[in-house]
């Protein structure tokens, strides 16, 4: 069974509110070798990083995911009282220094001072009530993050395949090239001994062996072979698709390995020219690949 292709950018957004309260949660994602979360939470919803992570963790395998969560509460539902305690500790301070000269505090500036005036605390109950909320917008919002993705994975599909059918196209040039080259390279070695010995009899068939040996140096049938085998498992990864971004990474680096054995064994400027090309386009799509969940 065949699963999108999923990229590992995008954001996802969800809000919400209950009763007095409000939020808004943001989800976002970048590329990474691996799956790290981050979460942005208010005080009184720290424990909510765990639910985070989780709910990352049974969707996506790969990315760096930042997560953050936004809550409001209206100032109308809340009820303030004096902190007495705290109020009589800053008037003890002040009248130390009022002995001394200060002048007198005035109210306003006592209400001002930290920890003086507190909001009354939410209900326990209704606090989980909105925690409970809070998650199933953090779902909505992940799960906008996977559709993200997936539309990321959708455009990067013709993207890849492209670069795999021109891969192949120019395997097929670079075998063209090869079965050219042994006859090349026989003529240029019979062409050389002629010059330096002067068209001696008797050396036909020691240019022949000689011609050989460096024909089968240069054989690069094995290295065409493993690149058509490469092509094949590429496309495979694509069409079965989910989480394969490793191993496609993987399979650029073998691409690459057979590419450059490839002009190493090159005795032609066809050939050459024909593995080049191959090494951009490798590179082209390794590129891309960087890209796959």
């Amino acid at each position: 069974m065949s699963l999108p292709l999923s990229g590992m950018t995008g954001f996802g957004r969800a809000e919400g509110a209950l009763g007095d309260w409000a939020w808004t949660v943001e989800v976002r994602s970048v590329n990474g070798r691996s799956l790290e979360v981050r979460a942005k939470t208010p005080l009184g919803f720290e424990g909510m990083d765990r639910q985070v992570r989780e709910a990352a963790q049974s969707r996506f395998q790969r990315g760096q995911i930042g997560a953050t969560i936004l809550t409001r509460r209206s100032e109308q539902s809340l009820e303030f009282k004096i902190n007495q305690p705290v109020l009589d500790a800053y008037l003890a301070a002040a009248e130390v220094l009022v002995s001394k000269g200060a002048q007198p505090p005035r109210a306003d500036g006592l209400l001002s001072l930290r920890g003086v005036v507190e909001a009354s605390d939410t209900d326990d109950a209704d606090l989980s009530q909105v925690h409970s909320a809070v998650l199933a917008s953090l779902a909505n919002a992940m799960d906008g993050l996977l559709e993200a993705r997936r539309d990321e994975g959708a455009r990067l599909k013709p993207l890849i395949e492209g670069f795999l059918d021109q891969i192949e196209a120019l395997t097929q040039q670079a075998r063209a090239e090869a079965e050219a080259q042994t006859t090349a390279i026989r003529e240029r070695f019979a062409r050389r001994v002629e010059e330096l010995t002067d068209g001696s009899a008797g050396l036909e068939e020691r240019v022949f062996q000689e011609a050989a040996m460096m024909a089968a140096r240069a054989d690069v049938r094995e290295e065409l072979d493993r690149l058509d085998a490469h092509t094949a498992s590429g496309r495979a990864l694509v069409r079965d698709g989910g989480s394969v971004g490793r191993r496609l990474d993987f399979l650029t680096q073998e691409f690459l390995r057979e590419a450059n054995t490839l002009c190493s064994k090159s005795a032609t400027l066809a050939l050459t020219s024909a593995g080049l090309d191959l090494k951009a386009t490798i590179e082209q799509l390794k590129e891309q690949v960087q890209n796959v969940e």
